[in-house]
């Protein structure tokens, strides 16, 4: 059920003229029939703001960078190597699901290297590969314990792709916060949990992610670089999206970084409107940061 009235919770930790960006953020988040959680953090000086930042929100396939994490944890042990051949059957390959890898090996019975099955997952967001890496961590909880270990414990990692195509509401069940999703962010950023082959792995592939561009980088400059990946459950029989998401790592003019996540659910606003809110905000808080900068 939507309510046309939401309470707007926030927090702010640091930025001079936070009260400016705030009220920019208040407007967008105010302009819609929706529940937006936001939160950014300046890389470089730890500042952090957040709108409606603890609120636990579903992440669809956000949660790919999350696996993505685990299973180069696993390469940085030495369990795993990028470069190793995954057997991929047929009965791996799943119809009606979005996946550019059953469309290229559409018979399966293929050996693949470890190395693409994360690229086609992370940059283009593919549901077979997504499941086909969960078999291989030994299921989602296994990389819930991880990204736990790190020190992010407000998220849960639950179910598959396919757990979550069978019934829509165990997409619930796979949830997290936007202040968690930028301290994982940031994590990530320190280049303190993964080796640096590792990290540039998977910087490369966030960067090449060619889903959801009208999101995080849908009204910053042509040309800027954002590591990001998205998330979108897709509108139900009923018109509500539960989930349209986007997290990532931005670069400044100056050769600098924030992270943003932004969550928007439990909406009817349709696909370009909840595309352009996640604009909205990045573009708001890329302002004030290369104002605040210069």
């Amino acid at each position: 059920m939507i309510c046309g009235v939401f309470l707007l919770t926030f927090s702010v930790n640091g930025f001079a003229q936070k009260n400016d960006l705030r009220k920019r953020l208040q407007t967008i988040v105010s302009a819609h029939a929706a529940t937006i959680g936001f939160s950014l953090i300046d890389l470089q000086t730890g500042d952090t703001l957040t709108v409606n930042g603890n609120k636990h929100l579903p992440m669809q396939s956000v949660y790919k960078f999350h696996l993505a994490l685990a299973i180069l944890n696993q390469v940085d042990k030495g369990k795993f190597q990028l470069d190793q051949k995954i057997l991929v059957k047929k009965s791996d390959l799943l119809p009606n699901t979005w996946s550019p890898l059953r469309d290229k090996y559409p018979e399966g019975q293929v050996e693949i290297p470890l190395a693409e099955i994360l690229s086609y997952t992370v940059s283009q967001s593919d549901n077979n590969g997504c499941d086909i890496l969960f078999r291989l961590m030994g299921g989602p909880a296994k990389v819930n314990q991880y990204i736990h270990s790190l020190g992010i414990k407000q998220v849960a990692i639950t179910a598959t792709e396919d757990q979550m195509h069978q019934n829509e509401q165990v997409q619930f069940t796979n949830w997290t916060t936007a202040e968690a999703a930028t301290q994982l962010l940031k994590l990530f950023y320190s280049k303190k949990i993964l080796s640096e082959t590792s990290h540039q792995f998977l910087w490369k592939v966030m960067t090449e992610t060619s889903t959801g561009t009208g999101k995080i980088k849908g009204l910053l400059p042509a040309g800027t670089i954002a590591a990001h990946k998205t998330g979108n459950s897709g509108m139900n029989k009923s018109g509500l999206t539960a989930a349209t998401n986007d997290i990532g790592i931005v670069t400044l003019p100056d050769g600098k970084h924030f992270a943003v996540s932004v969550f928007v659910s439990m909406t009817k606003e349709d696909e370009k409107t909840t595309d352009a809110i996640i604009a909205e905000l990045t573009k708001a808080s890329w302002d004030y940061l290369v104002a605040e900068k210069q």
